[in-house]
């Protein structure tokens, strides 16, 4: 075997066989591919695709390069969620303790920013003391003591997806259906979760813009979840416009505390509702109610426990940017349309994402919306609210944002999408 010919193969269209794919994986994650070579494989897949054969063996191959966890022991039924990634996409937050308190266990192992998407990690380190990283016992002694716990995976867990997940984001391959596919369910297969619910999101600022695209992914990672004995369902949820109101690190953090203390924008809330059901359904727990534990602040007790046991201080004052810059509305009327992606590309330009793998994000940078689609707004009133520590970067996030949104004349009908636009599985 050589990379050159497997490279060749897939950029002239081919298939590759089982024995390529079993090579390169492995050969990749013992350093014998370059990222270089291992780029321009993406870039081919990107382009070419894979069929489903390929898919299953690819995904086999990153769960064969590394360890599989085992989570049989605990005393309650594991659900696990994972979302393709959107713009203000803090749910995970608030998810993982509220499901815990309906009597689940949620083993969330979670990544970093890709793009202009958010990472669960970046937020949750803007908690002072806070660690992604904890062994294998430690996750286990945190689920069976909290219900809950959100964490990097482990360096033994799909080591192949570790390596290819960072090369994807800085070489323009991260929206390859087989290559999201792939990596989300070898660590989730991986990890032992006895369910899965998955987030596919859809529009603007998603990596799947259309619903097609979408339901093709979504049918692709419940197959090969089903196949490998996980419980797995997806729903297909919109992404054209931020969820909530904030994109940022440190943002949705506080964001995401407003929601377990029972208030926090309506449509986090609701998400975040209709997949808790779902993953307590998935769980054997269809009976469990969420939006109880919620307001009886059930939610929120887990919510301290989690964090404190991963050495955070859910009490700290979390981290402001120094510097802030103000959007106004050019026009009174009604907001009838607020980009996500144009937002997203704003957020990691001031700092809240990464251009290259090894950068360090801002906890503070971020994007605030003071108004979503379907709100009435006055001219010259606070539209958005940049933040970043570095004010050189406010032109760079402005251009982004130079036709990101819409005002109709005053008066005018609006009816926004659903946050749940299908089901699959």
């Amino acid at each position: 075997m050589d990379v050159i010919s497997v490279i060749r193969a897939k950029r002239d269209r081919g298939e590759l066989s089982p024995e390529q794919i079993d090579w390169v994986i492995d050969a990749y994650t013992r350093g014998d591919v370059a990222d270089e070579q291992m780029s321009a494989l993406a870039m081919a897949i990107l382009l070419n695709g894979m069929n489903r054969t390929e898919i299953a063996r690819w995904t086999a191959a990153m769960i064969a390069s590394g360890e599989r966890m085992d989570f049989s022991s605990l005393s309650r039924p594991t659900a696990d969620k994972h979302s393709t990634g959107g713009v203000g996409d803090k749910i995970t937050l608030p998810l993982a303790p509220l499901v815990a308190a309906c009597g689940a266990a949620v083993p969330q192992l979670s990544g970093r920013g890709l793009g202009h998407t958010g990472g669960t990690l970046d937020k949750l380190e803007s908690i002072p003391g806070w660690r992604a990283r904890i062994s294998n016992a430690e996750m286990l002694d945190v689920l069976e003591s909290t219900g809950a716990v959100i964490c990097a995976a482990g360096d033994g867990l799909a080591p192949a997806d570790k390596k290819l997940y960072a090369l994807r984001d800085v070489t323009g391959t991260v929206e390859a259906i087989p290559l999201i596919a792939s990596s989300i369910m070898s660590k989730k297969i991986a990890e032992g979760t006895g369910s899965l619910v998955l987030d596919v999101k859809v529009g603007s600022g998603a990596f799947m813009k259309t619903v097609e695209d979408a339901r093709e992914l979504a049918a692709t990672m419940v197959g090969l979840g089903t196949d490998h004995g996980v419980r797995t369902v997806a729903l297909l949820t919109d992404m054209a416009t931020p969820l909530g109101l904030t994109a940022g690190n440190a943002l949705e953090v506080r964001e995401s505390v407003e929601v377990l203390a029972g208030g926090g924008p309506a449509d986090v809330v609701e998400l975040t509702l209709a997949l808790a059901r779902e993953m307590l359904t998935a769980a054997g727990l269809p009976d469990a109610d969420p939006a109880k534990a919620l307001a009886d602040g059930s939610a929120m007790d887990v919510w301290r426990r989690m964090i404190a046991a991963q050495g955070g201080d859910s009490d700290a004052a979390l981290p402001v940017a120094r510097e802030q810059q103000v959007v106004t509305a050019p026009a009174s009327g009604v907001l009838t349309r607020l980009d996500a992606y144009d937002v997203g590309v704003a957020a990691w330009r001031l700092g809240a994402g990464r251009a290259r793998k090894e950068d360090v994000v801002q906890a503070g940078a971020g994007v605030e919306l003071h108004a979503k689609p379907g709100d009435t707004v006055t001219a010259g009133q606070p539209l958005l609210t940049l933040h970043t520590d570095t004010p050189d970067k406010f032109d760079y996030a402005l251009e982004s944002l130079t036709a990101s949104y819409d005002i109709a004349p005053a008066g005018t009908e609006f009816t926004p999408a659903p946050i749940v636009l299908d089901r699959v599985g």
